[in-house]
Order: C-alpha cells, then sequence, then structure tokens
C-alpha cells in the first residue's frame, strides 16, 4: 500500500521537476527566438489581464460543457497542446521538423488519449507555457499573478466550487490540462473513463462519485490520481522569472549543466514549491479534493524570498520595485 503511494507521489514530482528543469533550460532560446509574449515585462497590470484571461476561459469551458460541445473543446485545446509543442521543438529542431512533431503529438492526443499520452504532452506543454510567461513577467508581475491565482484557486474549490465542476467536465474528455497520476503501472486511464461513460446514459453527466479519481483497488488505495497542469506551470513562473530577471551580478548561475539559468533565487523557489507539493500530496491523500496553487505559490514565493535574501538582495530588488 505504501508503495503504491509512494510511486504516485514520486511519479507526480517527477512531473513537477521536469516542467522546472524544461523551462529554465528553454529560457534562453525562447528570449532569443523572440517569444516574450509582451512589451514591457515589468508592467504589473499583465498580471491582472492574464487572470481576466483565465476567468474568461473558464467560464467558457463551463458554457461548452453545459451545451455539450464537447468536441469543440477537445479540438481548441488539442490545437493549443500542438502549437506550444510547436514552440518547444521549434528551439532544437528545423521548423517543419517541429510542425511535423507537434501534429503527431496533436493527433495522438485525440485519437489515443492513454495517460502517459496526456502526461508527456502536459510537461511539454508546461515547460514551454512556464518558459514564455517566465520571459514574460517580471518579478514583480510574477509574484502579484502567483498571490491572486493562489487566492482565486481557494475560492473557485472551496466557495463557489466551479473549479471542481471544470475538472469533472475536463476529465471525461480527457485532455493534458490534469495530469494522471496512476498509482501502478497496470491502470489505465482510457479503459477507465470509458467503462465509466458506457455505465451512465448517454443524456447524463458522470456524478463525483463515480469519476476515476474515486476508484479505489480491494486495498482501498486509489488506482490513480489527478493533479492540475496550472498546478505545476504557475509556480514555474515564478521560477523561470527569478532565473531570467535577476541579474548575473546578483544571482550568478550555479553552473549545472544544460540549465545556465539556474540561480540560488530559482533553486530555492523551487525547493519551495516542492515542500508545498508534498504537504498538498498529504492532505490530497486524506480523500479530499483541495485547491493547490495556495500552497504551491506560497511555496514558491517563501522559497524564492529565501534565497534572494540568503544570496544578499535587498528585498525591494527582490520583489522588483
Amino acid at each position: 500500500m505504501r508503495s503504491r503511494v509512494g510511486f504516485g507521489v514520486g511519479f507526480a514530482a517527477v512531473l513537477f521537476l521536469s516542467i522546472q528543469l524544461g523551462a529554465l533550460a528553454l529560457l534562453p532560446s525562447f528570449y532569443s527566438e523572440g517569444y516574450q509574449a509582451v512589451e514591457d515585462p515589468t508592467n504589473p497590470t499583465n498580471s491582472l489581464v492574464y487572470v481576466g484571461v483565465i476567468l474568461i476561459v473558464t467560464l467558457s469551458m463551463l458554457a461548452a460543457m453545459k451545451f455539450d460541445l464537447d468536441r469543440l473543446i477537445r479540438g481548441v485545446i488539442t490545437t493549443a497542446a500542438a502549437g506550444t509543442t510547436f514552440y518547444v521543438f521549434s528551439v532544437f529542431v528545423t521548423w517543419p521538423l517541429a510542425l511535423i512533431g507537434s501534429v503527431t503529438l496533436g493527433v495522438g492526443l485525440w485519437v489515443y488519449p492513454e495517460w502517459y499520452v496526456i502526461d508527456s504532452i502536459g510537461v511539454i506543454m508546461g515547460a514551454g507555457a512556464s518558459g514564455i510567461f517566465g520571459i514574460s513577467f517580471g518579478l514583480l508581475p510574477a509574484l502579484v499573478l502567483l498571490v491572486v491565482l493562489a487566492v482565486y484557486d481557494a475560492i473557485s474549490v472551496y466557495g463557489t466550487e466551479h473549479m471542481l465542476d471544470l475538472a469533472d467536465g475536463v476529465l471525461q474528455l480527457r485532455l493534458p490540462v490534469l495530469f494522471v497520476i496512476p498509482t501502478t503501472l497496470s491502470y489505465s486511464f482510457l479503459e477507465d473513463t470509458q467503462s465509466k461513460l458506457r455505465s451512465q446514459d448517454d443524456d447524463d453527466a458522470l456524478d463525483r462519485e463515480s469519476m476515476p479519481d474515486q476508484t479505489h483497488t480491494e486495498d482501498g488505495i486509489r488506482d490513480v490520481f489527478f493533479i492540475g497542469l496550472g498546478d505545476a506551470v504557475i509556480p514555474t513562473i515564478l521560477i523561470a522569472s527569478a532565473a531570467f530577471f535577476l541579474p548575473s551580478e546578483l544571482a550568478p548561475s550555479l553552473g549545472v549543466p544544460g540549465i545556465p539559468a539556474m540561480t540560488m533565487p530559482a533553486l530555492s523557489a523551487m525547493i519551495g514549491t516542492f515542500v508545498g507539493f508534498f504537504v498538498l500530496q498529504w492532505m490530497v491523500l486524506q480523500g479530499r479534493a483541495h485547491a493547490g496553487l495556495p500552497l504551491l505559490n506560497g511555496g514558491a514565493i517563501s522559497g524564492y524570498l529565501i534565497g534572494t535574501l540568503a544570496t544578499g538582495i535587498p528585498l525591494l530588488r527582490a520583489v522588483g520595485l
């Protein structure tokens, strides 16, 4: 029983770490390729605009699910996934090869959305998105973004609960906006969701008690649990921003092979994120859903500030003032 729980938590941690390291490795190439998404990355209003976009997208998806526009949602998100992977691939290969690779992943996601396909694409998407936002949000905007989204996540999970409704709907669509974390390699997300869908009338939505994340084996351990892709991406934005925007004379590179952007503040933000991550996993394994960003973002911010102070960076400079 402990080994299965440990496998699931360890696998989730590897996914988070892959996104963090991938984002840091992509930063120099993304900047040189001109992937910075805003003209002034130090403007904190960029964060509020991004939060507004999240709200619009969330409400649009909920509305689309209500009107049974599942194929439209799948098409939009699959296209977005292919587009993000194209940006990542284009750093390493020519654009025709990047296009072929991204289209291949998009088709694979559409026709065979097994858990390892979803998670693999999620890691590539997460690293790419974190890298782009990392060079687009300066220190202050990144901190504002993490604080606001942590509050929003708590309200949407414990208050309005619309994030739970969104997660339930997304599970049925089998898209890389949630990481699928099996507790055993024999688990099949594709078979599980198909069997759940077959057991319901076509006109009825799956209730929360029958969702795959509530599926238990005879020993009482879940076959699978889920973590939102945003739970990995949002704190990584601060990690990437810390690595990119703090000048090298204040935060020199630690000399990690292949990741020249790794600095002490970035590393300490990573460590803080994982402190929040393991606390979150302990809470989730107690048997109910929890908002991830309050712990994850809080850990990232705390770790970042500790790392900057430890390296002698003034607090006002650390927060981008």
